[in-house]
Protein backbone atom coordinates (compact mmCIF):
# COMPACT_ATOMS: atom_id res chain seq x y z
CA UNK A 1 0.00 0.00 0.00
CA UNK A 2 2.54 2.53 0.94
CA UNK A 3 4.39 1.46 -2.78
CA UNK A 4 1.27 2.93 -4.32
CA UNK A 5 0.88 5.14 -2.42
CA UNK A 6 4.37 6.71 -3.08
CA UNK A 7 3.88 5.97 -6.50
CA UNK A 8 0.69 8.04 -6.83
CA UNK A 9 2.23 10.76 -4.84
CA UNK A 10 5.15 10.65 -7.53
CA UNK A 11 2.69 11.12 -9.84
CA UNK A 12 0.90 13.97 -8.46
CA UNK A 13 4.45 15.52 -7.96
CA UNK A 14 4.98 15.44 -11.99
CA UNK A 15 1.57 17.17 -12.86
CA UNK A 16 1.01 19.71 -10.49
CA UNK A 17 4.67 21.49 -11.80
CA UNK A 18 3.55 21.00 -15.27
CA UNK A 19 0.09 22.68 -14.87
CA UNK A 20 1.84 25.42 -12.82
CA UNK A 21 4.78 25.81 -14.72
CA UNK A 22 4.20 28.88 -16.47
CA UNK A 23 3.10 30.67 -13.15
CA UNK A 24 6.16 29.54 -12.14
CA UNK A 25 8.04 30.91 -15.00
CA UNK A 26 6.37 34.54 -14.55
CA UNK A 27 7.21 34.16 -10.78
CA UNK A 28 10.64 33.91 -11.47
CA UNK A 29 10.41 36.17 -14.19
CA UNK A 30 9.18 39.01 -12.20
CA UNK A 31 11.44 38.51 -9.23
CA UNK A 32 14.38 38.67 -11.79
CA UNK A 33 13.00 41.71 -13.61
CA UNK A 34 12.49 43.80 -10.71
CA UNK A 35 15.61 43.49 -9.28
CA UNK A 36 17.42 44.46 -12.67
CA UNK A 37 15.41 47.05 -12.85
CA UNK A 38 15.53 48.50 -9.34
CA UNK A 39 19.77 47.70 -9.98
CA UNK A 40 19.68 49.11 -13.34
CA UNK A 41 18.74 52.95 -12.39
CA UNK A 42 20.75 53.03 -9.43
CA UNK A 43 23.56 52.12 -12.47
CA UNK A 44 22.49 54.46 -14.69
CA UNK A 45 22.50 56.87 -11.91
CA UNK A 46 25.77 56.49 -11.69
CA UNK A 47 26.58 56.41 -14.87
CA UNK A 48 25.00 59.66 -15.94
CA UNK A 49 27.39 61.69 -12.50
CA UNK A 50 30.33 61.02 -14.65
CA UNK A 51 29.01 63.41 -17.80
CA UNK A 52 26.42 65.41 -15.99
CA UNK A 53 25.75 66.94 -12.43
CA UNK A 54 22.72 69.30 -11.29
CA UNK A 55 25.77 71.65 -9.83
CA UNK A 56 29.35 70.89 -8.81
CA UNK A 57 29.93 68.40 -5.98
CA UNK A 58 31.29 71.56 -3.88
CA UNK A 59 29.08 74.17 -5.04
CA UNK A 60 28.04 75.68 -1.84
CA UNK A 61 25.62 78.74 -2.97
CA UNK A 62 22.42 77.07 -2.51
CA UNK A 63 21.51 77.87 0.81
CA UNK A 64 21.18 76.10 4.02
CA UNK A 65 18.58 73.09 4.20
CA UNK A 66 16.68 74.74 1.50
CA UNK A 67 13.43 72.57 0.70
CA UNK A 68 13.15 71.28 -2.72
CA UNK A 69 12.40 73.28 -5.49
CA UNK A 70 12.52 73.68 -9.12
CA UNK A 71 16.40 74.46 -8.68
CA UNK A 72 17.19 72.24 -6.05
CA UNK A 73 14.88 68.88 -6.74
CA UNK A 74 15.98 67.43 -3.38
CA UNK A 75 16.97 70.61 -1.66
CA UNK A 76 20.63 71.30 -0.15
CA UNK A 77 22.08 69.83 3.00
CA UNK A 78 23.05 71.77 5.86
CA UNK A 79 26.23 73.13 3.79
CA UNK A 80 24.31 74.58 0.95
CA UNK A 81 24.94 71.41 -1.21
CA UNK A 82 22.81 69.91 -3.70
CA UNK A 83 21.43 66.88 -2.01
CA UNK A 84 20.09 65.41 -5.49
CA UNK A 85 24.64 65.59 -6.88
CA UNK A 86 25.67 64.41 -3.64
CA UNK A 87 23.29 61.21 -4.13
CA UNK A 88 24.06 60.96 -7.75
CA UNK A 89 27.57 60.58 -6.60
CA UNK A 90 26.67 58.46 -3.64
CA UNK A 91 25.72 56.08 -6.50
CA UNK A 92 29.37 56.25 -8.04
CA UNK A 93 30.59 54.88 -4.76
CA UNK A 94 28.07 52.57 -3.92
CA UNK A 95 28.70 50.04 -7.06
CA UNK A 96 32.52 51.01 -6.83
CA UNK A 97 32.35 49.52 -3.27
CA UNK A 98 29.91 46.71 -4.30
CA UNK A 99 32.10 45.74 -7.12
CA UNK A 100 35.14 45.99 -5.87
CA UNK A 101 35.17 44.16 -2.47
CA UNK A 102 33.09 41.26 -4.49
CA UNK A 103 35.84 41.06 -6.82
CA UNK A 104 38.40 40.82 -3.74
CA UNK A 105 36.32 38.40 -1.72
CA UNK A 106 35.43 36.38 -4.85
CA UNK A 107 39.23 36.16 -5.85
CA UNK A 108 40.17 35.11 -2.27
CA UNK A 109 37.49 32.97 -1.11
CA UNK A 110 37.09 30.57 -4.42
CA UNK A 111 40.90 30.21 -3.98
CA UNK A 112 41.00 29.46 -1.00
CA UNK A 113 37.99 27.30 -0.87
CA UNK A 114 39.94 25.19 -4.28
CA UNK A 115 42.64 24.68 -2.20
CA UNK A 116 40.63 23.57 0.58
CA UNK A 117 39.26 21.28 -1.29
CA UNK A 118 41.38 19.49 -3.16
CA UNK A 119 44.15 20.02 0.04
CA UNK A 120 45.44 16.81 2.35
CA UNK A 121 42.88 16.33 5.25
CA UNK A 122 45.18 18.23 7.90
CA UNK A 123 45.26 20.97 5.73
CA UNK A 124 41.78 21.24 4.98
CA UNK A 125 40.64 21.13 8.59
CA UNK A 126 43.61 23.89 8.99
CA UNK A 127 42.48 26.30 6.75
CA UNK A 128 38.67 24.89 7.92
CA UNK A 129 39.45 26.42 11.23
CA UNK A 130 40.61 29.63 10.13
CA UNK A 131 38.00 30.48 8.13
CA UNK A 132 35.34 29.26 10.82
CA UNK A 133 37.27 31.78 12.99
CA UNK A 134 37.21 34.79 10.59
CA UNK A 135 33.23 33.79 9.58
CA UNK A 136 32.71 33.90 13.42
CA UNK A 137 33.31 37.78 13.36
CA UNK A 138 30.41 39.99 11.74
CA UNK A 139 31.47 41.55 8.38
CA UNK A 140 31.41 44.80 9.56
CA UNK A 141 33.48 44.07 12.91
CA UNK A 142 36.42 42.58 10.57
CA UNK A 143 36.37 45.70 8.08
CA UNK A 144 35.71 48.06 10.84
CA UNK A 145 39.29 46.84 12.79
CA UNK A 146 40.89 46.64 9.05
CA UNK A 147 39.93 50.30 8.26
CA UNK A 148 41.40 51.50 11.91
CA UNK A 149 44.06 49.96 11.33
CA UNK A 150 45.09 51.26 7.41
CA UNK A 151 42.84 54.28 7.84
CA UNK A 152 40.06 55.57 6.47
CA UNK A 153 39.65 56.14 2.90
CA UNK A 154 37.34 54.88 -0.08
CA UNK A 155 40.10 51.56 -1.48
CA UNK A 156 40.72 50.36 2.58
CA UNK A 157 36.73 50.40 2.93
CA UNK A 158 36.78 48.15 -0.16
CA UNK A 159 39.95 45.80 0.57
CA UNK A 160 38.37 45.87 4.33
CA UNK A 161 34.71 44.61 3.20
CA UNK A 162 36.41 42.19 0.37
CA UNK A 163 38.74 40.62 2.75
CA UNK A 164 36.07 40.40 5.57
CA UNK A 165 33.37 38.76 2.92
CA UNK A 166 36.33 36.38 1.46
CA UNK A 167 35.90 33.67 4.35
CA UNK A 168 32.31 33.48 3.84
CA UNK A 169 32.90 32.64 0.03
CA UNK A 170 35.60 30.55 0.37
CA UNK A 171 33.83 28.40 3.22
CA UNK A 172 30.82 27.73 0.88
CA UNK A 173 33.40 27.05 -2.63
CA UNK A 174 35.13 24.74 0.25
CA UNK A 175 32.08 22.65 0.68
CA UNK A 176 30.60 23.14 -3.41
CA UNK A 177 34.06 21.69 -4.87
CA UNK A 178 33.98 18.90 -2.22
CA UNK A 179 30.80 17.70 -3.45
CA UNK A 180 31.71 17.77 -7.40
CA UNK A 181 34.75 16.03 -6.60
CA UNK A 182 33.41 13.30 -4.57
CA UNK A 183 31.13 12.57 -8.22
CA UNK A 184 31.76 9.65 -10.22
CA UNK A 185 32.73 11.87 -13.90
CA UNK A 186 35.70 13.38 -11.96
CA UNK A 187 36.80 10.27 -11.12
CA UNK A 188 36.19 9.43 -14.35
CA UNK A 189 38.20 12.61 -15.69
CA UNK A 190 40.95 11.78 -13.65
CA UNK A 191 41.89 8.47 -14.42
CA UNK A 192 41.44 9.56 -18.13
CA UNK A 193 44.64 11.98 -17.64
CA UNK A 194 42.88 15.03 -17.09
CA UNK A 195 45.12 17.52 -14.99
CA UNK A 196 43.61 19.23 -11.96
CA UNK A 197 42.92 22.81 -13.52
CA UNK A 198 41.36 20.84 -16.18
CA UNK A 199 38.89 19.25 -13.39
CA UNK A 200 37.96 22.56 -12.43
CA UNK A 201 37.62 24.65 -15.62
CA UNK A 202 35.62 21.76 -17.01
CA UNK A 203 34.02 20.49 -14.15
CA UNK A 204 33.66 22.68 -10.60
CA UNK A 205 33.40 25.91 -11.83
CA UNK A 206 30.15 25.08 -14.30
CA UNK A 207 29.10 22.95 -11.34
CA UNK A 208 29.63 25.15 -8.33
CA UNK A 209 28.71 28.43 -9.90
CA UNK A 210 25.30 29.02 -10.36
CA UNK A 211 25.25 28.74 -6.16
CA UNK A 212 27.99 30.93 -6.01
CA UNK A 213 26.68 33.50 -8.27
CA UNK A 214 23.70 33.58 -5.71
CA UNK A 215 26.29 33.92 -2.69
CA UNK A 216 28.29 36.84 -4.67
CA UNK A 217 24.63 39.20 -5.23
CA UNK A 218 23.66 39.03 -2.09
CA UNK A 219 27.65 39.77 -1.02
CA UNK A 220 26.84 42.39 -2.78
CA UNK A 221 24.58 43.93 -0.90
CA UNK A 222 26.30 43.26 2.69
CA UNK A 223 29.47 45.47 0.90
CA UNK A 224 27.14 48.15 0.46
CA UNK A 225 25.23 48.35 3.53
CA UNK A 226 28.94 47.87 5.41
CA UNK A 227 30.39 50.86 3.66
CA UNK A 228 27.16 52.73 4.06
CA UNK A 229 27.86 51.89 8.02
CA UNK A 230 31.90 52.39 8.04
CA UNK A 231 30.67 55.95 6.39
CA UNK A 232 28.27 56.68 9.44
CA UNK A 233 30.77 56.01 11.79
CA UNK A 234 33.60 58.25 10.08
CA UNK A 235 35.43 55.03 8.66
CA UNK A 236 34.63 55.03 5.14
CA UNK A 237 35.22 57.34 2.33
CA UNK A 238 36.24 60.81 3.60
CA UNK A 239 35.11 64.19 2.41
CA UNK A 240 34.26 65.28 -0.09
CA UNK A 241 33.15 61.65 -1.24
CA UNK A 242 29.47 61.57 -0.89
CA UNK A 243 28.88 58.23 0.53
CA UNK A 244 25.13 57.36 1.61
CA UNK A 245 26.29 56.57 4.91
CA UNK A 246 28.02 60.06 5.40
CA UNK A 247 24.87 61.85 3.78
CA UNK A 248 23.05 60.05 6.42
CA UNK A 249 25.21 60.87 9.47
CA UNK A 250 25.09 64.29 8.75
CA UNK A 251 21.65 64.32 7.79
CA UNK A 252 20.93 62.99 11.79
CA UNK A 253 21.03 66.24 13.52
CA UNK A 254 18.89 68.06 10.87
CA UNK A 255 15.93 65.63 10.26
CA UNK A 256 13.25 67.38 11.92
CA UNK A 257 13.97 70.80 10.00
CA UNK A 258 14.78 68.73 6.37
CA UNK A 259 13.83 65.16 6.21
CA UNK A 260 14.19 64.83 2.50
CA UNK A 261 18.46 64.93 3.78
CA UNK A 262 17.75 61.79 5.50
CA UNK A 263 15.20 59.98 3.63
CA UNK A 264 16.84 60.16 0.54
CA UNK A 265 19.76 58.38 1.08
CA UNK A 266 17.98 56.28 3.13
CA UNK A 267 15.60 54.94 -0.12
CA UNK A 268 18.51 54.79 -1.92
CA UNK A 269 20.41 52.55 0.10
CA UNK A 270 16.99 50.18 0.18
CA UNK A 271 16.52 50.44 -3.61
CA UNK A 272 19.87 49.30 -4.35
CA UNK A 273 19.93 46.64 -1.83
CA UNK A 274 16.56 45.22 -2.49
CA UNK A 275 17.33 45.17 -6.05
CA UNK A 276 20.37 43.24 -5.63
CA UNK A 277 18.57 40.77 -3.43
CA UNK A 278 15.84 40.08 -5.84
CA UNK A 279 18.55 39.72 -8.55
CA UNK A 280 20.16 37.07 -6.62
CA UNK A 281 16.58 35.29 -5.52
CA UNK A 282 15.87 35.33 -9.52
CA UNK A 283 19.38 33.80 -10.02
CA UNK A 284 18.69 30.94 -7.79
CA UNK A 285 15.46 30.40 -9.45
CA UNK A 286 16.68 30.35 -12.87
CA UNK A 287 20.00 28.50 -12.26
CA UNK A 288 19.66 26.30 -9.39
CA UNK A 289 18.02 22.91 -10.86
CA UNK A 290 17.57 21.50 -7.28
CA UNK A 291 15.57 24.62 -6.54
CA UNK A 292 13.62 24.11 -9.31
CA UNK A 293 12.70 20.76 -9.15
CA UNK A 294 11.61 21.13 -5.81
CA UNK A 295 9.20 24.09 -6.58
Amino acid sequence: MSAIVEEAAGHAGQTEPTAGAPRIRRRRSLTLTVGIVLFGIVVVVALVSFFWLPFPSSDTSGGRLEHPDATHWLGTDKLGRDLLTQLMIGARIALAVGIGSVAIGALIGITLGLLAAFATTWLDDTISAALDILIAFPTLLLAMLIVAAQGASLGTAILAIGLAMSAVIARLTRVLAKRVLSQQYVTAARTSGTSWFGVIGRHIMPNIWPTLEVSLALQFGVAVLAEASLSYLGLGAPPPNASWGRLLQEAQGTVAVAPVGAIAPGVALVVLVIGVNLIADGLRDVADPTRRRAR
